[in-house]
């Protein structure tokens, strides 16, 4: 029996780059230590509040079938977090509760775009949104950025990139780079969503992790409101990666819309799940600071470890839970880098080439352990690339 073209081709008939993280993986399994640098799970978990919320709304009785759209205290309190972060008018009917960001991300695409039509992202890219876009039935179109320019695309890189498109998706505080997109390259965001008539999909998870400059919703600017649906998670901000709650903000019309997608595909989300997550957001913003407080400090102490010398250089590590590292002075692709660190010194990170083209030559390292372990693995890492230039 055939499968369906677009199942088979989700990864588009290669590698999804995630050959490094499986072989660290395996490895663990057999025994050996292997320190993980790969993926964005916190190391504090979630907390006991939290979860102790969760209990009492599952031992309440809230475990059956929850409103597909989400529950109206959370899709509120979302809606309130929004308007009172961005100045943008906000309710309940702007808001779906999704399972995680990830669904947020295929229910956009599905959305607005049809069969075949061309949806523009950024390259560098989470691993996640060419498989999601064709999932969606769309066809991926990178816009390559450079290194050189800290991988903030140009008006003309996102004028060029876009022909053709009915979508635009973007993602700041970024994942892998860890760039903040800052008011010059948001403004050619929006010049370019309006002269090319895209909806834009802006995944904004990281929107807590910033540390330098400040994080803008691009919904927030100028005539965008209408073309701009915006992803957020619990993931990131509150360390709830496995209770898979996010949602999509968005005009009225659209998100009603996809309540209909969502009722024919997740058909919602646990009533206990969001109970917790509205008392997590209730929690405020000393919460939040205290989840990102961690990435913060690891951050400067990636500065402090890669000072004094050239051979591995960071990207300007503006935001998020990572830092990318240039290791082209190696003469190796971060691939290459990747296997060779891993089975030299049992340090696993992930290969620039996972997420695109434009990231060839670099690798991103996840800050999710413990001070003292991060900048041994640092120092580790630093004397292998010394030694392969």
């Amino acid at each position: 029996m055939k499968l369906s073209d677009r199942i088979t081709n989700i990864t588009g008939g290669g590698s999804d780059g995630w050959d490094v993280f499986y072989k660290a993986r395996r490895m663990i399994a057999a025994g050996e230590p292997v320190v993980e640098l790969t993926i964005g799970e916190h190391d504090i978990g979630t907390s006991t509040a939290i979860l102790d919320a969760m209990d009492r709304a599952a031992k309440g009785g809230h475990t059956g079938y929850a409103m597909v759209p989400g529950t109206d205290a959370l899709r509120q309190t979302v809606a309130d977090r929004i308007q009172t972060r961005t100045g943008v008018p906000t309710t309940s009917d702007n808001i779906l509760i999704t399972a995680g960001g990830q669904a947020a991300l295929f229910a956009a695409h599905v959305a607005v775009c049809n069969p075949d039509t061309k949806a523009a992202y950024i390259d560098p890219y989470y691993a996640t949104y060419p498989g999601t876009i064709r999932g969606a039935g769309a066809v991926p179109q990178p816009i390559i950025t450079s290194p050189e320019a800290a991988f903030q695309p140009t008006l003309d890189d996102l004028m060029a990139g876009t022909a053709g498109a009915v979508s635009l998706l973007v993602n700041t505080p970024n994942n892998p780079t860890g760039v903040v997109y800052g008011a010059e390259t948001l403004d050619a965001i929006a010049q370019t969503c309006i002269a090319n008539d895209l909806w834009l999909i802006s995944d904004e998870v990281y929107d807590t992790q910033v540390w330098e400059g400040a994080h803008i919703s691009p919904r927030s600017l100028p005539d965008m409101a209408e073309r701009t649906l915006v992803v957020g998670s619990m993931s990131k901000s509150h360390a709830m990666t496995g209770s898979r709650i996010g949602w999509v903000c968005g005009p009225q019309d659209a998100i009603a819309k996809m309540v209909n997608l969502a009722t024919h595909t997740t058909y919602g989300v646990p009533g206990y799940i969001q109970d917790a997550a509205t008392f997590a957001l209730g929690q405020g913003d000393a919460v939040e600071a205290e989840v990102a407080a961690p990435f913060r400090r690891r951050r400067d102490l990636t500065m402090q470890a890669l000072a004094g010398q050239n051979v591995v250089r960071a990207v300007p590590a503006q935001g998020a839970m990572y830092v990318m590292l240039d290791i082209r002075a190696t003469g190796m692709d971060g691939e290459g880098f990747a296997n060779a660190l891993l089975d030299a010194e049992r340090i696993a990170v992930m290969p620039g080439e996972s997420f695109g083209d434009a990231a060839a030559g670099h690798i991103r390292v996840a800050m999710t352990i413990d001070d003292a372990a991060y900048v041994d693995a640092l120092a580790r890492l630093i004397a292998f690339a010394r030694e392969k230039a």
